[in-house]
């Protein structure tokens, strides 16, 4: 960025600091837009942040979501439609899919603003009145006039392209009923509901970089009769026991902090701090979410494929079924329950392990291999977990559904190499702009 740009750069932000609506800027002396410079004024990704939160909101309300749509989905439309519509007027990154034609001085924040709100109206057209609202508000702190305009035209299309782009990505499509298999090792509902295996036609969703969903596929576990099972199986028998007397007090309260809201959720939120702290402007903050975001949604689709192709059964179930293992390292145990109650899907790979490991490497680009992170969740009240970088609290997430009961670690090590791979994956696509 040249002399003029920065100059202009840095007084919208002083504008914005103090709470003065920014107008309209000419072109600059290298021909850049100076509304298109809007976006690298710290401190205005901050929009970007505040639909993240909607989105989370809305997720949160019940029957928000469709039952069988993975909502990792919900969360890269809208961050890739964001970041879409940004890029098309800044050129400052490759796009995720295709820039958009940009009439005039067009404003980006208007362009993502509008863009956030088309996708979610069009994901949850229940919530449109509290979407228009939040748009209103984000569009009122701008300039009436031609670049606010066009900017929201720019948005509208991006939003547009999106939706179009995942119209037919079999998200819709009814899954196949469940069967479950009565060999040693295979998935069966687990107790104490023995509910209905969750996603299992997610892994036939169109990926939205990956080339298939079987392009990272993990290796296939060790037999349920092998001595390697056997071992991975008694670690999570001793740790992640309702009352184990191995487990620590502080893997008792991680492996329920981690089971208590949504993965994928409890990342994005780590994603908002971040970005607010580090003031990230409009273009590192929609590069930020949409690599984060990228990643969760093709972990999530390559992760299903693979639990419902090796369909290895919960540890609750091996231990206490034990002998039917067909393992003699395995004694039955019927009285064993896990920390936490067991998820509704098969156990290999770990989706904590994958998911979190993907977001750790897209996040850790933006924001460093040292950056300290203290971790919330509104379903777990009064519980901070402090890390030293983001790896480590990747690192804890995975291994505390083992602590939980959930997990076998090779089904940790297992996500992790999956989500880590998927990451490389958009961030090699994208190369959106960091925050240094």
């Amino acid at each position: 960025m040249r002399t003029r740009t920065r100059t202009l750069v840095t007084l919208a932000a002083a504008a914005l600091a103090a709470g003065v609506a920014v107008p309209a800027l000419a072109a600059t002396s290298d021909g850049m837009s100076s509304a298109a410079a809007l976006a690298d004024v710290p401190g205005s990704g901050r929009s970007v942040i505040d639909w993240n939160r909607q989105l989370i909101a809305i997720l949160g309300t019940p029957d928000a979501q469709p039952a069988t749509v993975h909502p990792t989905r919900s969360f890269a439309m809208l961050q890739a439609a964001e970041y879409d519509a940004v890029a098309s007027i800044t050129h400052a990154a490759s796009p995720y899919r295709a820039v958009t034609p940009v009439p005039g001085d067009a404003r980006p924040d208007a362009a993502a603003d509008q863009a956030a709100h088309d996708v979610l109206v069009a994901l949850y057209p229940a919530k449109r009145a509290g979407l228009d609202a939040q748009l209103d508000s984000e569009l009122a702190a701008m300039p009436t006039g031609q670049a606010t305009q066009d900017g929201a035209r720019v948005g509208a299309a991006a939003a547009q392209q999106m939706i179009a782009l995942r119209a037919t990505d079999g998200s819709s499509a009814a899954p196949a009923p469940f069967v479950a298999g009565t060999r040693p090792g295979d998935y069966r509902p687990t107790p104490p509901k023995f509910a209905a295996p969750m996603y299992t036609g997610w892994g036939s969703v169109t990926p939205f970089l990956l080339d298939s969903a079987t392009q990272f596929a993990p290796a296939a576990p060790p037999p349920v009769t092998s001595p390697a099972y056997a071992t991975a199986l008694h670690q999570v028998e001793s740790l992640g026991r309702d009352d184990s007397t191995t487990r620590t007090p502080d893997q008792t309260v991680a492996g329920r902090f981690w089971s208590a809201a949504p993965v994928w959720n409890t990342w994005n939120q780590v994603a908002q701090t971040l970005a607010a702290d580090r003031q990230a402007s409009l273009a590192q903050a929609t590069g930020a979410f949409a690599t984060l975001d990228l990643s969760l949604a093709d972990t999530t689709i390559a992760l299903y494929h693979a639990k419902y192709r090796e369909n290895v059964w919960r540890p609750v179930t091996a231990i206490q079924l034990g002998s039917a293992t067909g393992n003699p390292a395995v004694v039955a145990d019927p009285t064993w329950n896990p920390l936490t109650p067991t998820a509704a899907d098969p156990s290999y790979p770990g989706a904590h392990s994958a998911l979190s490991e993907a977001a750790a490497t897209s996040l850790t680009a933006f924001y460093g291999p040292r950056q300290a992170v203290a971790v919330t969740s509104a379903a777990a009240p009064g519980v901070t977990r402090t890390f030293t970088s983001l790896a480590a609290a990747a690192d804890e997430a995975g291994l505390s559904r083992i602590w939980a009961g959930q997990h076998t670690v090779l089904d940790h090590q297992a996500g992790q190499q999956l989500g880590s791979e998927v990451a490389g994956v958009v961030l090699g696509d994208l190369h959106a702009p960091t925050t240094g």
